[in-house]
């Protein structure tokens, strides 16, 4: 075993490819600094009790089953796909370009008389979730070839398969390629896992639940920003009236007599909204901040 995956330490995987950016950046705002660098595999955390090492996220329910790693991000697609004996300490929602789940779907051309999956019926489907796929046209009693794709899957219809499964966040790829959604097949979002032997080990336990807390808190984060006011106790009424708070707004009295402060978490999205009815309520010294973890 390298040296540099110290079994004192916890040893923990990080996603390379399509989710490597998305993941730096989420750590980030959890609190962790992680240098990456183009010619190691090795990424660099300011945690001395954490050591890092990125493998692609369709490998990473092995590695951590068998305990070369103790915990790893990867997807739900590929613990499934890997039928992995992991532990899931948290679902992280979140991909390569927004804080939302991703589907695998089944998608044929345009043009295809297909409309269900019983339709494919004796037929060629590509795919990189071969074994999802296939336990799921079993279930359905729909016998058909699944072949393994290595990538470009949306240009093998109709001449190499006549359909595939394939992930999708937007569709677009999908709809650029002139094919057309049948169903989803999976449902699929980050997660946190771990090796069942690593939980055993209180320390990795403790820096595992540490480290799934404050994840799931920036994703909490993620699309809200704080909002800070100082209003007359006499026309506080109408500034909650105004303020959709995460739960309740945090109210203060300040030094001067009959004066409170008010603290709330609101989407961002609103903001525009809210500020004029905040500023029409009596509301003064408003402040906008933005967040980087929410803790519930």
């Amino acid at each position: 075993m390298s040296a540099r995956l110290a079994p004192d330490k916890l040893r923990l995987g990080l996603p390379k490819g399509s989710l490597q950016e998305a993941t730096v950046q989420l750590l980030q705002r959890a609190g962790y600094n992680v240098q990456v660098s183009s010619r190691s595999y090795f990424p660099v955390m300011d945690d001395p009790g954490i050591v890092c090492m990125l493998i692609r996220a369709q490998e990473m329910a092995r590695y951590v089953q068998d305990g070369i790693l103790d915990a790893g991000i990867t997807g739900k697609d590929w613990v499934l796909e890997q039928t992995a004996n992991v532990a899931v300490i948290a679902d992280l929602v979140y991909a390569k370009q927004s804080f939302a789940p991703v589907r695998w779907v089944l998608a044929v051309p345009e043009a295809s008389p297909v409309q269900r999956a019983e339709d494919l019926e004796g037929q060629v489907i590509a795919t990189e979730l071969v074994g999802v796929t296939r336990r799921w046209l079993a279930a359905r009693g729909v016998r058909a070839t699944v072949e393994f794709s290595w990538g470009a899957t949306e240009v093998k219809p109709p001449v190499l398969a006549d359909a595939i499964v394939e992930v999708t966040e937007t569709g677009s790829s999908l709809r650029a390629n002139q094919l057309r959604i049948v169903e989803t097949v999976l449902e699929s979002n980050s997660q946190l896992i771990a090796c069942p032997r690593a939980i055993q080990d209180p320390a990795k336990a403790a820096a595992i639940e540490r480290l799934a807390m404050l994840l799931g808190a920036a994703i909490a984060a993620h699309g809200k920003v704080g909002l800070m006011l100082n209003i007359e106790q006499s026309r506080l009424a109408g500034v909650l009236e105004a303020l959709p708070a995460l739960r309740r707004p945090t109210i203060a009295h300040l030094s001067e007599p009959g004066w409170v402060a008010v603290n709330s978490v609101v989407a961002e999205a609103q903001v525009r909204e809210i500020l004029p009815r905040l500023k029409a309520a009596g509301a003064e010294g408003i402040v906008e901040y933005p967040l980087n973890k929410v803790l519930a």
